[in-house]
């Protein structure tokens, strides 16, 4: 007997200033908004069987609320902290506390960019780190969590 396969669903969050996309150092972050963005994720999430809930905030704190309210509905989690990536330990707890397998992303390489932004107090909670690829960080870590999860449930 054949039993059907099961969806994946993963959060997808973005942080701070990540609603400017599209106005926000274009040369930087790319001229997609946040909604073509979305569209594009959710498009190819669902050609890899996922689905994908999305949150955007410029609170920490919401951030960590939706994280908080939802994780127990998600197989995984794609991040893009934003500036939250190098000062929040309070994320990175929430990351951390519920155990929700993560990728973090973001959209350019922040290991090439101002010194402070090549610290990460996020990735060591998380699984993998993906950055310079634009909005392919983000499909590029749905495929590390799609295969993630299938080494852990199979």
């Amino acid at each position: 007997m054949r039993y059907p396969k099961k969806t994946v669903r993963l959060l997808c969050v973005h942080g701070p200033n990540l609603n400017l996309l599209g106005v926000r150092e274009p040369g930087i972050y790319g001229s997609k908004t946040l909604a073509e963005l979305n569209r594009e994720i959710r498009s190819y999430a669902a050609s890899r069987g996922v689905e994908c809930r999305f949150y955007q905030s410029n609170h920490e704190g919401r951030i960590i609320d939706f994280i908080h309210r939802h994780f127990r509905e998600a197989d995984g989690m794609v991040i893009n902290p934003g500036a939250l990536t190098h000062t929040s330990y309070s994320l990175r707890d929430a990351i951390s506390g519920t155990a929700l397998p993560t990728v973090e992303v973001h959209l350019s390489d922040i290991h090439k960019r101002e010194s402070f932004r090549r610290i990460s107090v996020i990735m060591p909670v998380c699984i993998k780190q993906i950055s310079g690829y634009g909005e392919k960080s983000y499909l590029k870590g749905i495929d590390v969590l799609v295969e993630r999860l299938k080494k852990t449930s199979g």
